[in-house]
């Protein structure tokens, strides 16, 4: 199948339910002037381009957690070249069809939108079309320096949106019914678009899968790694001058502040971290992008699905073995580091009660990190809002972040590594199909102000 976008042909590769196509480019490649700069349009090309095989990803190193193999997720690590601003489309074939667009995870720093996880078959068998994206990450996306645009990887996703809309009725989907979705760090993006008045008109629909509006930073807190990362690398804090360094030092420079104890203090005037240490990267508050907190603008009209993992701080903790051997004590000095009150908060969830520290700390950051802002996002969305909690548990990693993802997809098959030998294959067949009846209908099955248990 050949499809004709506003740059030129493009050739995918017949699948079962429809054709795929992968690695088109929805911007100019971002190097040059145009590296910190906001995204441009893809030149035009002639003839047919291929796009039968997954293109470039973001730069990124691959952050792994022992004994866990995550790939399926979030991919096998870099693939490298200029040209990474691209979308993946998975179509059942001509027609008007609700339309999908995924933005995947990775804290800002990794991932990838064509890892096996998030392959769309499940969702063109349910008539649906679904595009998966890549944007810019770590220092390229969300660093804020003078003379750069702000929030690139924000931009790249508007601009990836933009694509949808003036190419997605070539490739059979209705540019006027696109739900935009993302889990973690894709599911923060998501929840900012909702309160950008840059994304006005560019979806109808939203799902916020394990993130929410509170995990960005102010201008001073991002000066300070601004500062922090320059200072290491012996440059100025501009675009100018972060444009004559490598990729490769620039990953050094991430990799730095990666490291504990490697990034400045980035608690606000409340003494929070908004990411409580997950990753010194968010979303800028205050420029075009987001003028305000996103939480506190959020668009009316926009339809919204939004849960989280019952247990999602397992997939930090169960594997390492450290919920077994973590203390009383170090459980309030690795939250401390984030929150002005950790030993109060630990104890309002029975630290120093007989639970193991391990349990409390686990049950305390799923919901400082992940339930509250949700439910915040919830309350503060006007329009028809769904919630849902997964509850299934995997052998080894209970109802963790990301468990939900290959339910989603119906990608089962794909993950073995994270849902185990014997996942329950109608439980991922009924979530697919809630996600892409929402896309098509508004309605997942379920009633609003019910929490939809999943599992």
């Amino acid at each position: 199948m050949i499809v004709r976008t506003t740059a030129g042909e493009v050739r995918g590769e017949p699948i079962a339910t429809g054709v795929r196509f992968r690695g088109i480019p929805y911007a100019a490649a971002p190097e040059g002037e145009l590296r910190f700069a906001a995204p441009v349009p893809p030149p035009a090309w002639d003839g047919v381009r291929d796009a039968r095989e997954p293109g470039p990803t973001a730069p990124q190193r691959q952050r792994t957690i022992p004994g866990l193999d995550l790939s399926a997720v979030v991919g096998t690590g870099w693939r490298r070249g200029p040209e990474y601003l691209t979308a993946d489309v998975w179509t059942p074939g001509a027609g008007n069809r609700p339309v999908l667009v995924f933005l995947h995870g990775g804290a800002f720093i990794g991932g990838t939108g064509s890892a096996p996880v998030y392959d769309g078959t499940a969702f063109t068998r349910g008539g649906a079309v679904l595009v998966t994206v890549q944007y810019r990450l770590g220092i390229d996306g969300f660093l804020p320096l003078d003379g750069g645009a702000t929030n690139l990887g924000l931009r790249d996703q508007l601009a990836a949106l933009r694509w949808v809309k003036d190419n997605i009725a070539a490739f059979g989907g209705d540019p006027a019914n696109v739900t935009l979705f993302g889990e973690s760090a894709g599911a923060i993006s998501v929840a900012c678009l909702l309160g950008s008045p840059l994304s006005t008109g560019l979806f109808r629909r939203a799902i916020v899968q394990s993130g929410h509006a509170n995990m960005v930073r102010g201008r001073v807190e991002a000066d300070r790694l601004v500062r922090k990362i320059a200072d290491g690398l012996g440059v100025e804090p501009t675009a100018e001058a972060f444009r004559t360094l490598s990729t490769e030092q620039l990953l050094d420079a991430q990799d730095a502040v990666l490291k504990p104890g490697g990034a400045p203090d980035l608690r606000g005037e409340d003494g929070l971290d908004r990411s409580f240490g997950l990753s010194p990267f968010l979303p800028l508050v205050g420029d075009d992008v987001l003028p305000e907190h996103p939480g506190s603008a959020i668009r009316d009209g926009v339809d919204l699905i939004a849960g989280t993992c019952r247990e999602e701080m397992l997939l930090y903790f169960g594997p390492t073995g450290l919920l077994d051997v973590l203390t009383d004590e170090q459980a309030v000095a690795m939250l401390s580091a984030s929150h002005p009150d950790a030993a109060g908060v630990l104890k309002s969830y029975g630290l120093g009660d007989g639970r193991k520290a391990g349990e409390v700390f686990v049950e305390a950051m799923t919901d400082l990190v992940f339930r509250d802002g949700v439910e915040e996002l919830v309350e503060n969305h006007r329009g028809r809002t769904f919630r849902y909690e997964f509850e299934w548990r995997a052998p080894r990693l209970g109802a963790c972040h990301g468990m939900e993802l290959p339910f989603v997809f119906d990608s089962l098959a794909a993950s073995a590594g994270l849902v185990g030998d014997s996942p329950p294959v109608g439980l991922a067949r009924e979530v697919n199909a809630a996600w892409t009846r929402f896309a098509a209908t508004g309605d997942p099955g379920w009633a609003e102000g019910e929490t939809k248990r999943l599992g």
